[in-house]
């Protein structure tokens, strides 16, 4: 894909520019400034950093969720043309603005749900690194995207690796997709041996530089499971056409199997520069710095069958998609609690599964939820799951 120097630069807003995968994406348009313009972006807390990227990417708007740090935010920005907003209402309004191409969206959890299906009914193009959007609302997020003709682009390494797979085979028959988990830290372990594991050790990931909870997800195989549920429906699948295969070099990145055997893989380093530029260049490709794969020096590349039993989240979310409804967003919205109660250690790494089952058993489930159902699931439930932590808190100090 040649890119003239009269293209049009694409304005990206980029929700959660100060995470892991926001602040990635600006070193991205950094690289390629004659092709993208950061135009809004956006951060729950780090205002400090949101100041930084403003002052250098100077894009047309800024949003601090916490409104608190409003007025900071805005003086340190006042000598400038950027206009500062805060609240969780301000992202959903500026994300609909005329000049934005591509919405980013890269918040934690399910803060990203509502800002994403404003985006979508805006007409904006998603780069989706936010799983959790369809994890929820799956159904109701890609029956949107249809509608508004809008392309949902997956930033996930494993998503992206299967979208790119699947490049030019739109008529082709999918008989499974393979998606590779590198197991984590804790791969090999006992159950008896994970009870004792710390916040400290489960935030070692062998190959990914990530957030805390997303590195949390990935050390209990919750994350694998959300990716599961993702890819349902952002490729259209059923249960029985989605495996999961540990990898634990992270240099597959997923696979497509079609109906005549043929097995496509997308590979390379594990760099999330690659998927999110790829997302924003899409369908084309630009030349980067990134490094490159080298067979010759690269080490065997093994597989094995993921561990369900040790680490039950996997099972979990494969049982809530196989329920449907709002079982997923149960889960979804469980595991955000157990996972902020682990890393404050409230509660042990096993006992984030024993919280996320009792949600799942004991929230109201709902066949064919609207909106506000998931809304009102995910409040439900992330009481119940704070009051299981309180409970259990109480017993250890008993």
């Amino acid at each position: 894909m040649q890119h003239s120097s009269t293209s049009p630069k694409k304005n990206i807003a980029i929700l959660g520019s100060t995470g892991s995968i926001g602040t990635q994406a600006l070193e991205v348009i950094a690289e390629n400034p004659q092709l993208f313009n950061a135009y809004l972006l956006t951060a729950q807390n780090n205002a400090d950093l949101l100041i930084e990227q403003a002052l250098k990417f100077k894009p047309a708007y800024v949003v601090i969720c916490n409104a608190s740090k409003y007025q900071y935010v805005k003086d340190a920005l006042a000598k400038t043309e950027v206009k500062v907003l805060a609240g969780h209402e301000a992202i959903k309004e500026t994300v609909t603005d005329p000049e934005i191409n591509v919405v980013l969206t890269a918040m934690v959890g399910f803060a990203g749900l509502e800002p994403t299906i404003c985006a979508i009914k805006a007409g904006k193009d998603i780069a989706l690194a936010n799983k959790e959007t369809l994890v929820v609302a799956g159904e109701l997020v890609t029956a949107l995207a249809k509608e508004h003709h809008v392309k949902l682009l997956p930033v996930d390494s494993e998503h992206s690796a299967i979208f790119q797979c699947l490049a030019g085979e739109e008529d082709n028959i999918i008989e499974k997709i393979i998606i590779t988990a590198s197991g984590g830290p804790f791969r090999g372990r006992t159950r008896a041996s994970l009870a004792q594991v710390t916040r400290e050790d489960a935030l070692k990931h062998p190959n990914w530089v990530m957030g805390a909870k997303i590195t949390i997800d990935s050390a209990s195989l919750m994350n694998k499971g959300l990716e599961v549920i993702e890819a349902k429906w952002l490729f259209d699948l059923k249960l029985s056409q989605i495996e999961v295969v540990v990898h634990p070099q992270s240099v597959i990145h997923s696979m497509v199997q079609f109906q005549d055997g043929s097995i496509k893989a997308q590979m390379g380093l594990p760099d999330m520069k690659l998927p999110i530029q790829y997302a924003l260049t899409y369908p084309g490709r630009v030349q980067n710095s990134f490094k490159r794969f080298d067979f010759m020096r690269s080490p065997d590349l093994t597989f094995e069958k993921p561990d369900i039993e040790t680490f039950r989240n996997l099972s979990l979310a494969f049982a809530s998609i196989s329920k449907g409804g709002n079982m997923p967003c149960i889960v979804n919205a469980a595991n955000e609690i157990a996972v902020a109660g682990f890393l404050n250690n409230e509660v042990g790494f096993l006992e984030m599964s024993d919280i996320i089952a009792l949600c799942m058993d004991k929230i109201a489930f709902k066949a064919q939820p609207t909106l506000d159902d998931y809304l009102n699931t995910d409040k439900e439930t992330r009481i119940l799951a704070q009051n299981i932590i309180n409970q259990m808190s109480v017993k250890d100090i008993n």
